[in-house]
């Protein structure tokens, strides 16, 4: 999905920047109260599109979701993965994993072909996403996808070698088996988003790829990097990554380290108003560096400003867990934060309340 976690997080969510490896990834953010999260779920929570009255509503099905949580329900168009959308609903999780809900479709998305839906907790800021085909099912296809029988994780992938201007071939992990994969480039920057479609692929019965080298397009043709995106017109199922267009040398996104598995997080442990923030993070990878960057809340870090540089240690942990807050986000509500890699482009991101927890953080 992205999967939107999708999935879309797609699911798919919620792991959503260089080098990326997603789907829905389901990025865990800070308690409102306290600006720290509850524990966080052993699964990326996701959901699935399961009906549609057109113009009227949209019932969905849930997967992994966290017990005793609250999720707000937004709607929005079609490309904007529900992001600040009207919020049709609230719900209450329960004893969460699988739950079926149905939703209103708000007047102003009447008529539309395709509309994004997002669920966001209040509470743990878990979320995922998804999208549908504003028309009534009947038993066709519903738009975001189904999560296909057995499969479970989200799909990621690696760069493995690239030929200037020509191609570039790619390590996948995790396909789905059977689903069938648009493989598209786009400028640096764009996440693969609406790239051109360069070739299509179905994925073998073990998750491998029935071709991993791709040629490169020629309107990218001397671009110092490029984005490339694997994304399910199905399952809705993604993942995106980018590479140096050059021949030898690095090869940007960074190949999965082999002994590494899961994706780097982290969740907010305490803020000084206006001046720090201090993390606690979970599986970063061992003595890879990350650059810190902070911006406005829902740009999920990206471009932001780079407030320090760290190298994690061999065991994963990070040598500082507590940053400056830039002064340009003095005064904001909420300020996002993100954690990514120049070398590997593993990246986390996070946001904040920008006011003082009890204990606050300690000065930078």
């Amino acid at each position: 999905m992205k999967r939107i976690t999708f999935l879309a997080i797609i699911a798919i969510l919620v792991a959503f920047p260089v080098a990326a490896f997603a789907h829905s990834v389901a990025q865990p953010a800070e308690s409102p109260s306290m600006a720290a999260p509850g524990a966080m779920p052993q699964a990326i929570p996701t959901f699935v599109i399961t009906d549609v009255v057109q113009d009227t509503s949209v019932t969905i099905q849930t997967d992994n979701f966290p017990a005793s949580d609250t999720f707000e329900v937004h709607m929005n168009f079609y490309g904007t993965q529900g992001i600040g959308g009207t919020i049709v609903d609230t719900i209450n999780t329960g004893a969460g994993g699988r739950l079926t809900e149905t939703f209103s479709i708000p007047a102003v998305f009447h008529g539309q072909y395709k509309i994004a839906i997002r669920l966001e907790s209040t509470t743990s800021a878990y979320y995922a996403y998804n999208w549908f085909y504003n028309n009534s099912t009947n038993g066709g296809s519903t738009g975001g996808g189904s999560i296909p029988p057995g499969y479970s994780g989200y799909p990621t992938f690696g760069i493995a070698d690239v030929t200037a201007d020509q191609d570039v071939t790619i390590t996948g992990l995790n396909f789905p088996a059977g689903d069938t994969f648009d493989v598209r480039m786009n400028y640096y920057g764009t996440l693969g988003v609406a790239g051109q479609i360069v070739e299509t692929i179905t994925i073998q019965p073990d998750g491998s790829l029935p071709d991993s080298k791709y040629d490169i397009p020629v309107f990218l043709h001397g671009e110092y990097k490029i984005a490339i995106r694997l994304q399910s017109p199905t399952s809705g199922y993604y993942a995106y990554n980018w590479f140096y267009n050059n021949t030898s040398g690095s090869t940007g996104g960074g190949t999965i380290p082999a002994t590494y598995t899961g994706h780097p997080a982290f969740w907010i442990a305490a803020v000084s108003q206006n001046q720090s923030v201090q993390i606690t993070p979970s599986n970063f990878i061992p003595n890879d560096t990350y650059n810190v960057r902070m911006n406005y809340y829902g740009t999920g870090g990206y471009a932001g400003t780079v407030v320090e540089t760290v190298t994690a240690a061999a065991d994963g942990s990070l040598p500082d867990l507590v940053y400056a807050i830039p002064p340009f986000l003095n005064g904001q509500y909420k300020i996002a934060i993100r954690l990514e890699s120049p070398t590997t482009g593993y990246y986390a991101y996070n946001w904040f309340y920008n006011n003082t927890t009890s204990p606050p953080a300690p000065a930078p």
